[in-house]
């Protein structure tokens, strides 16, 4: 028997030590464009699962934004049954009409067929193909954006997204090792014109920034990068803990208005765990996430440490936030 190539070997070795950190036993579905990322994963997964005693499916979403989408899904679902992925689905999205610009219009569009289809199939887990390369260009974008520790914290190993846990078990693979697995594999990955279309922004960085910066820093540009996320990560983590206790305590009962929080509990507060602390409430009073940016957060902060007698903050979703009788409280007056 011939040896296993060695970037097949870390692509399995990468999964089955995701598959077996599940917490519960139950099938698990892949994500798969038909790129070399999620192709790699796939073939892993169909691999692996089976001798760990799981089942796998695969689900490719079909955008619809360039021609023969439908026909490229319905050849990646054809794949994965052939591969021993089963189920194995294409599943068209509308992406036009949605929110944001058209990577986020198109990511949340993919997201919730992603996490629809779990439900739908009773999966545990849907596994997502981002890679090592994945996480410093999103690292390097939130920098660009300005992003706080939460953005610069990258993308999670594991989340939860509408109920549905989302795993990415090749973050600490390369991109290469994934296009080098499916070589191995005699696989044919599809090749996205969208990843070297210059009008977006995460193909420019592929493409130029990162590039630039591994001539100029060196090739372990890319892993300090990850490794900025993961620290980061493991940070916020623990400074949310922090956040969550500090805001339970801040709480004030209704009395003869709104519930709001103490300006007192507030002020005593480091800085870090305040600001986590307004956020996570401006979020309770149905300020969209999106929409709530630092500016709303150093203004409701003002309230606390720069009072001078100043109106209501206004908030995203026509909220108000007024000091009142030493508390934060919403304000409809």
């Amino acid at each position: 028997m011939a040896p296993l190539a060695p970037p097949v070997a870390a692509v399995r070795a990468a999964v089955r030590a995701a598959l077996a950190a599940l917490p519960e036993p139950g099938p698990v579905l892949v994500a798969c464009s038909g790129g070399a990322d999620s192709l790699a994963l796939a073939e892993a997964t169909a691999f692996v699962a089976p001798r760990l005693g799981r089942s796998a499916g695969l689900v490719t979403v079909d955008h619809g934004l360039q021609p023969g989408s439908a026909e490229r899904a319905d050849a990646v679902a054809r794949w994965g049954r052939n591969a021993g992925l089963a189920p194995a689905e294409a599943v068209p999205v509308r992406v036009a009409g949605r929110p944001g610009g058209p990577e986020a219009a198109a990511r949340d569009a993919r997201y919730a067929a992603l996490t629809a289809a779990a439900r739908r199939r009773g999966a545990v887990a849907v596994l997502l193909g981002h890679t090592r390369d994945d996480q410093a260009e999103t690292v390097l974008l939130a920098l660009a954006r300005g992003a706080g520790p939460r953005g610069l914290a990258g993308m999670p190993p594991v989340r939860r997204l509408d109920g549905v846990r989302l795993v990415r078990p090749l973050l600490a693979v390369t991109r290469e090792q994934t296009r080098k697995a499916c070589a191995a594999l005699g696989l044919s990955p599809w090749e996205d014109p969208h990843n070297t279309d210059p009008s977006y922004a995460r193909a420019r960085v592929r493409a130029e920034a990162l590039p630039a910066l591994t001539a100029a820093l060196g090739p372990a540009v890319l892993d300090n990068l990850a490794r900025t996320a993961e620290l980061l990560a493991a940070d916020t983590a623990t400074l949310d803990e922090l956040a969550a206790r500090a805001l339970a305590a801040a709480r004030t009962p209704p009395g003869d208005g709104p519930a709001g929080l103490s300006v007192a509990a507030l002020a005593g507060l480091p800085v870090a765990v305040r600001g986590r602390v307004l956020h996570a409430w401006c979020r309770e009073l149905g300020a969209a996430g999106a929409a709530l940016s630092h500016r709303h957060v150093r203004a409701l902060d003002a309230l606390v440490t720069g009072w001078r007698g100043q109106g209501p903050t206004h908030l995203p979703g026509a909220i108000r936030v007024a000091r009142r009788a030493g508390r934060l409280v919403p304000v409809t007056d």
